[in-house]
């Protein structure tokens, strides 16, 4: 059944909701077996700045700690531990040349590659350009702390492009210094192997970290070798101060791309891939680097924080564009070739007011983003010979630019939390043509708008509040999506508006004898201009604005300690995104009411942990998600639904310095077979990725405390 939530009876409904879980809390008595294992709520940081308990704040922020990264996981993916975020749908294309899709609330599903519509950041430094563009690949997991997902009208604060937030970060060295190491083998030819030492006190400490994955793919055509490293050094200089360094840096040589594959294609043979995936030896080689500075310092009750990060990132992909339409094109060609740089940083000020009831508390900041592409485009053939790098067809100079300042008060007033904010978010795009061949696409447009959110919560009980939360944002187009006009036209697409956005939630936090937290949360989004595909033809796609959309749902987060041994979690999400409005794309008009493609309407993640006795843990995690429409039509072959189940455990042991670990881990237990990712609008009808059977994975690791 769709989802039907009308904003006049949402209050109905979270009343509703909250006596309900107002009476379960009473109804555990105190003294309850179950009340004696207590469950920690997180403090976080994002959405609010300052550190705050996630229960405690009047918006959708969720938590995945340590533990949870670490315990039985491979470390690779963030697909491994996103799916326990409600309101997040993590797609593994099973394929490194082109990374996750991760969408929250619909927000980047449409993309065909890397991130789109959300915040990447890492120690607070983005991980995603001006434009919105981010890469999954960059947060690396092996020297992740916790990772914080941010959902809903807060969002906004932090710019375009933020149809949610995940900002993950990484764990300061701590302890007597320790080296350790570790390898892990697996399915398909997967291989990993980790390098680590780290150590520190209350002054100081570092962490270096250094790991290489190898795999063949699933897939035919999907070998991939990542090499990443990772430096931080932190300093405590005196009670009201800490700086911290990092340098991180990720290298993919030759990662091959099988692409999507049609229906008929998946069907015939889930491993395989399209012709001209071999044809044109689709691949990517990435080779990125970043430093950044954290710097923050107490004043009495006040707090500066400033940041600084650069970094470069070159990037030669060769696609599968046929020949015939390549030598007819004078713009774009099939080798994508680019060096990019980067750089900026945050100034943030955060201060306690006094002489006033309750306590008041102001953050002003100001964000600066710059990225420079120095941009080319090839032939992917030359003469006869394939998949080689051929005549240039497109040379130019890219610039996104944002600079954004913004104010936040957060009040607390007896049983009431007020949070207001607002940001004047700005992007602009500038675009310096040097191949003229066909014309100068030189340009430049600036996008910008005030995001302004307001949330309010009301604590019933200790142990039970409730909130309401409302915010505007937009959506800047990428230069990806800006590169091609719709049509023949030879011109960056000057013309493509940001889509803009009303968003509304009405959420409760609850705690159930101390052993349980819920959180739950009704939410709706109305979007103008969203940005969909116009045509995706030959590896060259296109886009335009689609006038409006809407977006309703409800999110569920479960986590209970069940006992001293048993934990169980569970994160649900229900989301009805549809057009709102008639448009017609690619001469096709796309009728209201047709859902929005890459977004499934239902998605659920459960796991049930055991640890009998310290150093053994095992888990049992179990995913579903509803069929997922691939174009926006809702004609073409739905990717259908699935549901599978992952083991894993985990052991330990010490003796004396010395720390050893095993890892067990078997997915897809009862090897059912699914599309694990689609690739939205398609022109090729190659909308299809598969996700692998059944498999294993083993591996052990030593550690050297000194």
């Amino acid at each position: 059944m769709p989802v039907r939530l009308h904003p006049g009876r949402l209050a109905l409904q979270i009343h509703a909701l909250a006596c309900g879980l107002g009476a379960s809390a009473l109804s555990l008595a105190d003294d309850s077996p179950a009340a004696s294992y207590e469950i920690l709520t997180p403090i976080v940081v994002t959405g609010s700045y300052a550190p705050m308990s996630g229960y405690d704040l009047p918006f959708s922020v969720d938590t995945v700690q340590l533990q949870q990264i670490s315990d039985g996981q491979l470390g690779v993916n963030l697909s491994e531990v996103l799916p326990r975020v409600p309101g997040l749908v993590v797609q593994n294309r099973q394929n490194y040349a082109q990374d996750l899709q991760i969408s929250s609330r619909g927000y980047g599903a449409r993309s065909a590659f890397g991130i789109r519509g959300l915040k990447l950041l890492m120690d607070g430094i983005p991980a995603s350009t001006p434009d919105g563009q981010g890469q999954a690949a960059t947060l690396n997991l092996d020297v992740a702390d916790r990772i914080e997902v941010l959902r809903g009208p807060t969002s906004t604060l932090y710019g375009s492009n933020a149809g949610g937030v995940i900002q993950m970060f990484t764990r300061d060295g701590q302890g007597s210094p320790r080296v350790g190491a570790e390898t892990t083998f697996g399915s398909d030819g997967y291989n990993k192997n980790h390098l680590y030492a780290e150590g520190g006190n209350d002054k100081a400490g570092f962490l270096v970290d250094g790991s290489r994955m190898d795999t063949d793919g699933y897939r035919d055509h999907s070998a991939a070798r990542r090499d990443q490293t990772f430096a931080k050094v932190h300093v405590k200089p005196d009670e009201d101060s800490r700086l911290a360094l990092t340098w991180s840096s990720l290298e993919q040589n030759g990662t091959q791309d099988p692409l999507g594959q049609t229906w008929a294609g998946y069907r015939a043979d889930p491993r395989s891939v399209a012709a001209p995936a071999l044809t044109y030896d689709t691949r990517k080689s990435i080779d990125h680097q970043q430093v950044g500075m954290n710097y923050e310092r107490h004043f009495g009750d006040a707090t500066l924080q400033f940041n600084l990060y650069a970094g470069q990132r070159s990037v030669v992909q060769y696609l599968s564009i046929p020949r015939t339409v390549a030598s007819n094109s004078q713009r774009g060609g099939g080798v994508v070739d680019f060096d990019r740089e980067f750089h900026g940083g945050t100034l943030r000020w955060i201060q306690p007011i006094q002489g006033v009831p309750g306590e008041l508390t102001v953050t002003t900041g100001v964000d600066y983003d710059r990225s420079r592409d120095d941009r080319r485009g090839f032939q992917n053939f030359s003469g006869d010979q394939l998949g080689v790098k051929g005549e240039l067809r497109r040379d130019e100079i890219d610039t996104a630019t944002s600079l954004d300042p913004y104010i936040q008060a957060r009040w607390l007033l007896d049983n009431w939390t007020f949070e207001a904010g607002l940001r004047h978010s700005s992007m602009k795009m500038e675009v310096d043509d040097h191949y003229l061949a066909n014309g100068d696409s030189s340009g430049s447009k600036t996008y910008q708008r005030n995001t302004p959110s307001l949330s309010v919560m009301y604590a019933f009980t200790p142990d039970l509040h409730a909130y309401i939360s409302a915010g505007k944002g937009f959506e800047t187009p990428t230069q990806a999506e800006m590169a091609y006009a719709p049509g023949l036209a030879e011109s960056f697409n000057f013309g493509l508006s940001p889509a803009t956005s009303t968003q509304y939630e009405i959420g409760l936090k609850a705690k159930v004898a101390g052993n349980t937290r819920i959180n739950a949360a009704i939410f709706e989004i109305r979007t103008d201009d969203e940005i969909v595909v116009a045509s995706s033809t030959d590896g060259r796609t296109s886009y335009q604005n689609a006038g409006k959309t809407l977006r309703r749902g409800f999110e569920l987060g479960v986590q209970s300690q069940l006992s001293e041994q048993w934990e169980a979690t569970l994160a649900y999400t229900r989301l009805q995104a549809t057009y709102a409005q008639d448009f017609v794309a690619s001469g096709q008009t796309i009728e209201k009411g047709n859902h929005l493609p890459g977004v499934p309407g239902s998605s659920l993640f459960g796991e049930l942990v055991w640890r009998p006795v310290q150093g053994i843990s095992m888990g049992v995690e179990g995913q579903y998600r509803s069929k997922v429409y691939v174009e926006d039509s809702n004609q073409d072959k739905a990717a259908p639904s699935y549901a599978v189940f992952n083991w894993r455990t985990r052991f330990e042991q010490h003796s004396g310095p010395w720390t050893f670990h095993q890892l067990v881990r078997l997915d897809n237990l009862l090897d059912r077979q699914y599309v694990g990712s689609v690739i939205v609008g398609d022109g090729n009808g190659r909308y299809y990725e598969a996700a692998p059977g059944r498999s294993w994975y083993a591996g052990a690791g030593v550690e050297y405390q000194f």
